[in-house]
């Protein structure tokens, strides 16, 4: 994607290369801790805490070019800003999980008030796809026969999905509600939340590569890899605590980092000032 010449699209670079610098350095900190078992010990807590602070900076950078926008006076200000809380509220629910790992001596705090957090990014993330859904003119193209097509087939395909990950793998064919209801319904309402999100955003994705000169697509393109990516770190999230072999800073929370840092990439894109040359 080339940027227009000026301050704002060289800032924009420099924090997208910013947070790819950030991942690169988280990446190797996981390989250290998996490659030497530094499990249960500050090591793996502190990456916890770290990588949870991704998507707080990207949330923030994000809210900036939702004021560049216009914030709520325009569609793509009031999509950004959805987004960017979405990724602020995520970040607080890794910070409250790091508090329980910390200070209260709970490894594992799931479900807990941590999960309150995650939540509420859900429904922001999925009011800020509807948003973006507008400003991209995806609903108008859902008039058309390849937009009807792709409104049915990408929800059924993804539920499909979702119940073979869910119920499936995940439970052995049947829910199991002797590990608590709260869990349970954490268990469900994470894949859920995921499905929504992702069925608007490969539809969005599917219906405006081209929006605006296509000055956006990789903007467009990072948001849908991040909520892909979280998609299936919430599936391997509720496999493994299921399962009891969920850990910080294991292959879960790797998921979970490059989905945040997808994300955060996205929204940082979403610059008024991009323009394509």
């Amino acid at each position: 994607m080339a940027l227009g010449i000026g301050k704002k699209p060289q800032a924009t670079t420099a924090q997208i290369e910013w947070f790819l610098v950030w991942f690169t350095a988280m990446f190797f900190w996981w390989i250290a801790i998996n490659t030497f078992h530094l499990i249960d010990t500050s090591q793996n807590y502190a990456f916890g805490l770290v990588f949870g602070l991704i998507p707080l900076v990207g949330g923030v950078l994000g809210l900036r070019n939702a004021i560049r926008w216009g914030g709520e006076k325009s569609v793509m200000g009031r999509a950004t800003g959805l987004l960017s809380l979405g990724l602020v509220s995520w970040s607080i629910g890794g910070l409250i999980w790091a508090y329980y790992n910390f200070f209260c001596a709970v490894y594992v705090p799931y479900p807990s008030l941590a999960d309150a957090a995650y939540v509420i990014s859900w429904p922001l993330w999925a009011a800020g796809a509807i948003q973006l859904s507008r400003a991209t003119g995806a609903r108008f193209s859902l008039r058309s026969l390849k937009g009807k097509l792709l409104l049915i087939t990408i929800p059924v395909l993804v539920s499909i999905v979702s119940y073979y990950l869910l119920i499936t793998v995940a439970r052995g064919g049947e829910l199991d509600l002797s590990s608590g209801i709260v869990k349970v319904f954490f268990d469900l309402a994470y894949p859920i939340g995921d499905v929504v999100i992702l069925s608007f955003a490969l539809l969005i994705y599917g219906l405006s590569f081209k929006y605006l000169g296509g000055r956006y697509r990789y903007a467009i393109l990072m948001l849908v890899t991040g909520f892909v990516l979280n998609y299936f770190a919430d599936f391997a999230f509720s496999w493994t605590t299921t399962t009891e072999t969920f850990y910080v800073a294991g292959w879960v929370d790797l998921l979970f980092m490059a989905a945040m840092t997808a994300l955060s990439i996205g929204v940082v894109g979403l610059n008024p000032f991009v323009r394509e040359e």
